[in-house]
Parts: structure tokens; sequence; C-alpha cells
């Protein structure tokens, strides 16, 4: 099942007219984490359900609240309390008893019944919405008011609880958000054409493989690791295909987080970190000063164009012993990133701007180092103004470590 086109702007107009003085860049993060707590709401009601065959939540969690936690953790990761229910808003709302503290009780119980195991997913997924906010309303009544309109129209969004259309929809809006968003809403959105001609590169023969990991060190909302997973033969089966990623922006990373979960994808699978992938390689890169790198199968990528950086004292940086990009362009040092994270055998692909082609000093030396050894197999241009909001050059760029073969292929 998938959303018809009409079913979407239908959808978007509806969400559009009730953003009323709210930017789209804010307004996403209210709208976001409504729909992502209906689904874990939906999840766990429709798990249970299965589990107390007819004996109530309530009950259960009254006789032992403790076990009863334990008993939920076990399975989601997280628990939601009786009464914490997203359907529960939506009844006290029907009573008129719904109080916008209802959202933010049932959050912070959110908050403090995550697995231990599960934190790094679901810890302060919800931080971004600011229920304080004067841009709600003035006072708690028309903030409560503001709550009780959108939960509404969440709840009216029936898709029940089919994977597929909640992931359409959810990155339908990422897409629609970030066309109104401004310039800055390219940091976290890669198109959907984009990210499928990367995911058939980095997949291709590799179908059906049991196993595959995914690496994206600039992720984003995590739409490049999502479609190259889907692609694979195993994609949906829990421990198949691994998903990790970092994301320096704390908002843009509670989107991915968000995204990777909507899909379907188990909290146990999901592998990302809030972190500066250039300054902070991944965390478990060098134990007790000896460097043993986590490699991946697949590395994909869209990082910020020509993004500055602080390049000092990097010379020693083992990801970097080609060069080092120069401190106002980290094009370079992002691909080299994720080159070395590369197995032996794996492929990478890579979004840059068309300037890594021919800049020269420290970049051309880059590229030289990088041709000498092989790695470049292809570099497919892009039609301009693709992107949301930029109309810069650009190229896919796939290398991989293990070439024999000394040509690269340029469409």
């Amino acid at each position: 099942m998938t959303l018809t086109a009409d079913k979407k702007a239908l959808i978007w107009k509806t969400l559009n007219e009730t953003r009323g003085k709210i930017e789209p860049a804010e307004y996403k993060n209210y709208i976001f984490g409504l729909m992502f707590y209906k689904f874990l709401s939906e999840k766990a009601q429709t798990w249970l359900d299965n589990q107390l065959r007819g004996e109530s939540w309530e009950n259960v969690w009254n006789q032992n609240a403790e076990k009863a936690t334990s008993f939920m953790q076990s399975k989601l990761g997280y628990v939601i309390q009786p009464g914490d229910m997203f359907s529960d808003w939506q009844n006290a709302i029907n009573v008129d008893r719904f109080n916008i503290s209802n959202v933010a009780d049932a959050l912070a119980h959110f908050n403090q019944g995550i697995q231990q195991g599960a934190k790094a997913n679901f810890d302060g997924i919800f931080d971004d919405m600011d229920l304080t906010s004067s841009r709600l309303g003035s006072n708690t009544q028309t903030r409560t008011k503001t709550l009780m309109d959108w939960i509404s129209l969440i709840d009216q969004i029936e898709l029940d609880e089919d994977t597929d259309v909640l992931g359409d929809l959810y990155e339908y809006l990422i897409g629609m958000f970030a066309a109104n968003s401004g310039a800055k809403a390219g940091e976290f959105y890669t198109p959907h054409e984009v990210s499928d001609i990367m995911a058939r590169i980095l997949t291709s023969g590799r179908e059906d493989m049991p196993e595959y990991t995914l690496y994206d060190p600039a992720m984003g909302s995590g739409s490049l690791l999502l479609t190259t997973g889907s692609h694979m033969k195993n994609a949906g089966v829990r421990g198949a295909i691994k998903y990790y990623g970092q994301e320096v922006i704390t908002t843009t990373y509670n989107l991915g987080r968000i995204n990777l979960m909507m899909h379907g994808v188990e909290y146990n699978d999901i592998h990302i970190h809030n972190a500066d992938t250039l300054n902070s390689d991944w965390p478990d890169g060098v134990t007790n000063g000896v460097d043993s790198p986590r490699m991946f199968d697949a590395v994909m990528a869209n990082p910020p164009y020509s993004l500055k950086w602080d390049n000092t004292n990097r010379e020693d940086d083992p990801r970097f012993k080609a060069g080092v990009a120069p401190k106002s362009k980290a094009d370079f040092a992002f691909l080299q990133h994720g080159l070395y994270h590369l197995k032996q055998d794996g492929r990478m692909a890579i979004v840059l701007p068309h300037g890594v082609l021919f800049r020269g000093a420290a970049e051309g030396r880059i590229r030289q180092d990088l041709l000498e050894k092989h790695h470049i197999s292809a570099v497919i241009g892009l039609p301009e103004k693709i992107f949301t909001n930029t109309g810069i050059p650009t190229i896919i760029m796939v290398l991989e470590k293990n070439r024999t073969s000394d040509d690269v292929l340029f469409i």
C-alpha cells in the first residue's frame, strides 16, 4: 500500500493550514514528534493486545508497575504508561479534559522509561518539542488549544500500522518541509532520485547478502541509509541490515532517528551518533591508543558542500594519509573519512560539488593519490538545481578500496 499523490497533497495542505505563525523549520519538530509518538503508541498497543489477551494494560500496571515496565521494555526498548497513549490524549480532547500537561507528563514518563540498551535510540528524541514556547500561544490555555488542534489533525491521518505508508508519508513531509524551510533545508534532505541512484550502485550484485552494514557520516534525515537498505533482499529482517550514521545537528539527528524507526527499522539495528564526524571519528575507532576502525560494507554521504572545518594538526590522523583538505573546503575530508571506514571489498558513493574534480593544491594531491591507487571507479554528473534550495553543480563519486583497474567511468 502506498499513499496517492492526492492524499499526500491533501495532508500537506491541511498541515499548512494549522501552522499559524510558526515557521516551517520549527513546525516540523512538533508535527514529526506527534506523528512519532502516535507511531510508538500504536506499536505498543498492538503488542499489548497480542500479549494481554483481554486484560487491560492499566490492571497489569497497577498490579506491579516495575514488572510491567520491564515487560514492555524487553520487546520495544521503551514503555508507555497507562493513560499516556496517543489515543488517551484524543479521548481526553473528546470529553474536554485535555491539557498541555497531558503531553508534557507523557513525554517525561517516556524519557524515564527508556531501556538502558535503547538509550542511544530514544533518549531526548522529543526534546525539540518545546511545549513552553510562546509561538504555541501566549498562555497555557492557548498552547493547550494549539496542541489539541495538532493532535486531532494527526489522529485524522488514518495510516493503519503499515510502516511503508508511514515511512512514505514521513519522507514526503521531510521533502515538503525542506522545500519550505529556506536555504539551510538541504542540510537534512537528499532527494529520493539521488538516493536511489546511489543505493542501486551500492547494492548491485550484493542484494542477496544475508547481512549488510551501512554507514552515512553526514546522515541528515537518514534517507540515504533507508533507500540503500531497501534494495537489500533481507530489508526488514531484524539483525540483517545494520544502520550506522553520524549527524552533528541535534535537531536533524532526532529527525533521522525518527525516520529510521518510522520506516520499521528495529531500534537495535540502529547505531547513530550526534557527533561531528570530522572532529570525532567513529567512537570505537581507537582503543588503548591502537587504531582499530569499524569498517562497513557500504558508505554513502551527501555532506555539506565546501564546509569550513578545523584542519589543524590533522597530519597524523590515519583518515587523512593522502593529505589534509583545506580549512575552507572539507569535501575531501568527508570523502577520505568514508573511504577509510570502507571494508576492503566495500563500495562507497558520495555527493560532492563539481570543484573536487579540478581544484588544485592539497585537493589536487589528494585526488591524484585516489587515482593512482585506483580508488575512483566512476563520476556521475547530476543536473543543476536538483537539490533543495541550491543551484550548486554536483556529482556522485563512486569509490572502492581494492580495484586493480585504473579506468574511471564518467557519466
